[in-house]
């Protein structure tokens, strides 16, 4: 579960970390009455779970309260990395000397968590040349100790009263990310303002089976409307940017038939794993979501297994007999109760194929037509 900026910045203050002076707000005249409160110059940034925002045109600056109106006028309800903007935070601008980089996050690989560092943050922390990152592997059982923080903070070339705020800084960081289950706890820019480490944007991402453990932070959801309805279903369900709707048996063969599709130059709308057990109402609730999304093509690829393939045929049947299939249908069908399924599709003018590779390429030449 992602949190948006200022929940992750509220949960950063609340362990004693520096952050900007702001608050959220969800209309102009809300934006211009927080920034009279903060007084001088402010940001107006648009609240959504994605990076880039400055790029694409998410974050203003405002000198007054009549600016930052405007701002946030212009911010909300517009559309910023293909995600519509429903609030911004409007917080004090910060006087930067310098910009870092800092997060702790679980490398699968080590099976460790890993501190990242950078003396190189901001906007295009991902074009910085390896050898100016630092990673330090963090040891469960040891946690993350003063002498490591203090290798951290040397390479990353503070001094002074700036180490010093660092070596508290690292700790702390490791902490809310062990605390709070967290798969990833970032802060980029992490702004050195004279001799103070500001936190100037906050990007916190929960582990979801931990979430039990964690009552006291706010719930995020991040599911579209398709992927709701699924996951109430019991389906795995993620919605991508192409148009070629995929319904598979399996997690591996849902990434085997995407992969396929763009292979042959396709684009997939969506991962929809619908198990190896649906049975034929299951099946059929499944096609009727990704008929929602309005795809150009349906690709169905059913290895039976426990899953029937006369259970899949007249799913499908009962799909287009009730709510009609207004798209075309690709439909791969091997396994158990093969000839009974194919027959049910020929008899109500559906073409079933034997082989994924064919079934992807002519929902490909489909789509592609269409």
């Amino acid at each position: 579960m992602k949190l948006f900026e200022y929940m992750g910045k509220e949960l950063f203050a609340g362990y004693g970390l520096a952050v900007p002076r702001g608050s959220m707000a969800t209309g102009p005249d809300e934006a211009a009455s927080v920034a009279a409160g903060i007084g001088g110059e402010v940001v107006v940034k648009s609240q959504i779970l994605s990076g880039k925002r400055g790029k694409g045109g998410g974050i203003k600056f405002a000198s007054d309260p009549a600016q930052a109106r405007q701002a946030a006028a212009a911010i909300l309800g517009s559309t910023v990395q293909g995600l519509k903007v429903e609030m911004v935070l409007v917080e004090e601008k910060l006087s930067i000397d310098r910009e870092l980089y800092l997060a702790i996050t679980v490398d699968g690989s080590a099976r460790k968590p890993v501190l990242i560092a950078s003396a190189s943050g901001g906007m295009d922390i991902e074009e910085v040349p390896e050898e100016d990152i630092v990673k330090y592997y963090i040891d469960p059982f040891i946690g993350l100790a003063p002498y490591a923080a203090r290798e951290i903070t040397r390479r990353l070339g503070l001094s002074g009263n700036q180490a010093k705020e660092m070596h508290g800084l690292l700790p702390t960081l490791y902490k809310i990310f062990l605390e709070k289950d967290a798969e990833l706890v970032e802060i980029n820019p992490l702004v050195i303002s004279g001799d103070r480490l500001v936190a100037a944007d906050a990007k916190v991402t929960i582990d979801d089976e931990a979430l039990f453990r964690q009552q006291s932070l706010p719930r995020v959801e991040e599911r579209t409307v398709a992927e709701k309805k699924a996951h109430a279903l019991g389906l795995s369900y993620v919605e991508l940017e192409g148009n070629i709707a995929v319904m598979a048996n399996g997690a591996g063969i849902t990434m085997g038939t995407l992969d396929t599709l763009q292979h042959y130059g396709g684009r997939p709308a969506n991962f929809l794993d619908a198990g190896g057990g649906t049975g034929m109402e299951g099946t059929a609730k499944a096609l009727e979501i990704l008929l929602e999304t309005n795809p150009r093509v349906i690709l169905i690829n059913i290895f039976g297994g426990i899953t029937r393939c006369d259970d899949v045929a007249n799913a499908l049947v009962k799909v287009k007999n009730e709510i009609g299939i207004p798209v075309p249908v690709v439909i791969r069908l091997v396994g158990t109760n093969e000839e009974i399924g194919v027959g049910i599709l020929k008899e109500n003018g559906f073409e079933a194929y034997r082989s994924m590779s064919e079934a992807a390429a002519k929902a490909v030449e489909i789509a592609n037509k269409n």
